[in-house]
C-alpha cells in the first residue's frame, strides 16, 4: 500500500496520461475504474448514474491532463476528490429537477395546446441566431439556457477558464438579443 504521496508507478502513469498517451489513460481506467464507479455508486445509489460519473471522472482527467502535477498527490486521491465532486453536482441537480416538479406540480395540470406555428417560427428563428453567433459562444449559450447548465459546469466541461465562459454568456445573450430585435417587428 502506498501512503498519500505518489507512488513511483502512479507518478510515472500520471506522467504518461500528461504526455497524452491514450494507453496510460485506459491502464489508469483499468486500475482504478472500479474505485471510482463504487465511490459514485454508494454516493448516488444508481447503477446507471454511477457509470456517467465514471465517464465524466475519466473524461476530466484526459481534459485536465496538461495541469497533473504528480507531486501534490496520489492518483487515487485526485480521482476520489474528482468523483466526489461529480457526485455533489449529480445531487444538486436531481434536487433542482425535483423542486421544478413540485412547482409544476403546485401549478395544476395543464391544458394540452394545439401547437402554434408562430411558437414554430420563433424557436427556428432563435436557432438561426444562436448558430449565426458561432462557436464556443452559441455552444456555451446552449448549455447555460437550454440545458441549464451552471457556468462552472460549462467550463469544465469545455475546459474553458470560468471568466471566458462568463463573457461568453454575456455578450452571447446581447448580441442574441440585439439580433432578435432586428428581425421580429
Amino acid at each position: 500500500m502506498s501512503d498519500a504521496r505518489v507512488s513511483g508507478g502512479d507518478s510515472e502513469l500520471m506522467q504518461r496520461v500528461s504526455d497524452n498517451d491514450r494507453d496510460a489513460l485506459a491502464e489508469v481506467y483499468q486500475r482504478f475504474g472500479g474505485l471510482v464507479h463504487t465511490i459514485a455508486l454508494r454516493s448516488v445509489g444508481e447503477h446507471h448514474d454511477a457509470e456517467d460519473i465514471t465517464q465524466q471522472v475519466f473524461l476530466a482527467l484526459w481534459r485536465s491532463r496538461g495541469r497533473l502535477d504528480t507531486s501534490t498527490g496520489s492518483l487515487a486521491g485526485w480521482l476520489a476528490t474528482v468523483t466526489r465532486r461529480r457526485c455533489a453536482d449529480h445531487h444538486e441537480a436531481r434536487a433542482r429537477n425535483a423542486r421544478h416538479e413540485q412547482m409544476l406540480a403546485a401549478q395544476g395540470p395543464e391544458r394540452p395546446r394545439a401547437p402554434d406555428p408562430e411558437d414554430a417560427a420563433e424557436r427556428v428563428l432563435l436557432a438561426h441566431e444562436l448558430a449565426a453567433l458561432g462557436d464556443p459562444r452559441a455552444t456555451i449559450i446552449r448549455m447555460a439556457i437550454i440545458e441549464d447548465r451552471r457556468q462552472q459546469d460549462i467550463a469544465e466541461a469545455l475546459d474553458l477558464p470560468l471568466g471566458t465562459v462568463k463573457s461568453h454568456i454575456r455578450r452571447g445573450l446581447l448580441d442574441l438579443r440585439s439580433r432578435l430585435k432586428e428581425v421580429t417587428p
